[in-house]
């Protein structure tokens, strides 16, 4: 991959999984844009579902994804309720198609087999999901068993994405996610056998304690596995904003340097088994669709991260779940109570959110190709959006000092970067991210 550059790796950005970011989120926007916004969608739109479960059986010290503790078995019954009231309300406001149905967390796995089965019947029903649709599941392996795998077929699920993270066990009690390689395995081997073959790992490097040789190891674990998909997050240490991550020891971090090296190895790893390399941080075989919709100028990025998902709509359920319309991205109350108390009084649960200009559309659609295919016409999408692209030139100027480092390469109105330095695209996007400065702003970094 391409050269360390110090000063980038220093800088934090955004991952971009929506422009305007979740830092823009103000409760000026609630359910009442909500509600306009579903009752706006087209009975021809393409929409897809996500489904918010926010629990687990056990709290990771890394994790930055809204989740408690289950605690009293009653709260997932009493969580069930009101996602299936939500479900009934948002169904009645809503056309479109829906081509896909994504549960993510959390650990949706945490529901039993009977409150997953009411979840996606629920689902089915009452949206009239197309039968073509993809049905996706972020899980746990630990603890996972065969009824929840049937469970999942059951409901529709076709392609799940398992939580590995490290195989190194030094580094898993540096974590606290206690996480052998046999249960991985064995989860893998039962949804498998109840006839999902789409698997999905999700991998992590920066972590305590972690090093290249840990990096080398759990990817050529994870490759025996034979997934489809592997996905290498970066983790991002923000103990004033996760308290959770009080618990991990910053000291044991790798620095900036060692992340990088830990990151370029992966890629190396990975593109060198045979896998393509998708956006900065993914990975799919080349018969996979995530790397087909790559090859073909289709790649996506929405909250889920990469995807070949085509909605123009997503639709959260549950909370802090995240809906985004052409116009508005509204997310649920965080608060599980709050939550349920709105939905279960046949309220949507919206409670903050940020409207999005024909300007904060066109710099999305920018951002999002170069987070996906390392280039971008900006004279072709400016068109597209309405707009003069010479709006855009001051935002151009301000890559000259990466222009010079040899990070993109202007033509006229089009951006390219070398695929070695995609590694390096969310700090290029930066350059038309014309919101607030977020310099100061709790965010990953670059690489």
């Amino acid at each position: 991959m391409t050269r360390y550059h110090a000063d980038l790796a220093a800088r934090a950005v955004p991952r971009y999984t929506s422009y305007p970011t979740a830092t823009d989120f103000t409760d000026a926007v609630g359910a009442e844009r909500q509600a306009l916004a579903l009752l706006g969608v087209a009975p021809d739109a393409a929409v897809s579902l996500y489904v918010h479960i926010p629990y687990c059986r056990d709290i990771c010290w890394y994790c930055g994804c809204t989740t408690g503790a289950v605690g009293r078995e009653g709260r997932l019954d009493a969580y069930v309720t009101a996602l299936l009231a939500e479900i009934a309300t948002v169904a009645t406001l809503l056309d479109g198609r829906i081509g896909s149905v994504h549960f993510g967390g959390g650990s949706p796995n945490v529901l039993s087999p009977a409150q997953l089965t009411r979840v996606g019947d629920a689902i089915r029903n009452q949206f009239g999901v197309d039968e073509a649709a993809e049905w996706a599941m972020e899980i746990d392996p630990r603890g996972f068993d065969a009824a929840r795998a049937t469970a999942l077929a059951a409901i529709g699920i076709r392609r799940v994405s398992i939580g590995a993270q490290t195989f190194a066990q030094p580094v898993q009690q540096a974590i606290g996610r206690i996480q052998p390689y046999g249960e991985v395995a064995a989860c893998i081997d039962l949804v498998r056998a109840a006839g999902i073959q789409h698997i999905n790992l999700d991998l992590m490097y920066g972590l305590p304690h972690q090093t290249e040789d840990d990096v080398t190891a759990s990817i050529a674990a994870a490759l025996a596995l034979r997934p489809a998909r592997v996905a290498m997050f970066g983790y991002a240490h923000l103990p004033a904003m996760l308290p959770r991550q009080r618990m991990i020891d910053a000291a044991a971090l790798p620095d900036a340097a060692a992340r990088f090296r830990q990151s370029a190895l992966a890629h190396d790893l990975m593109t060198g088994a045979g896998y393509r390399a998708i956006g900065f941080d993914h990975f799919a075989r080349p018969s996979d669709s995530l790397a087909r919709a790559e090859a073909a100028g289709r790649l996506r990025r929405n909250f889920q991260g990469f995807t070949d998902d085509p909605a123009t709509v997503l639709v959260g359920l549950g909370a802090s779940a995240i809906s985004q319309f052409d116009g508005v991205i509204v997310q649920n109350e965080k608060h599980v109570g709050r939550y349920r108390q709105a939905v279960t009084d046949g309220r949507l649960a919206g409670a903050r959110g940020v409207v999005r200009t024909a300007e904060d559309r066109l710099r999305g659609a920018i951002i999002e190709r170069l987070l996906c295919d390392g280039a971008v016409d900006l004279a072709a999408l400016s068109a597209a959006h309405g707009a003069p692209v010479e709006a855009l030139a001051g935002a151009v100027e301000t890559l000259a000092p990466l222009a010079a480092r040899g990070l993109v390469t202007r033509d006229g109105w089009r951006l390219t970067m070398a695929d070695e330095d995609r590694c390096w695209r969310r700090i290029v996007a930066t350059a038309f991210d014309a919101r607030a400065c977020r310099a100061a702003s709790p965010a990953s970094v670059a690489v």
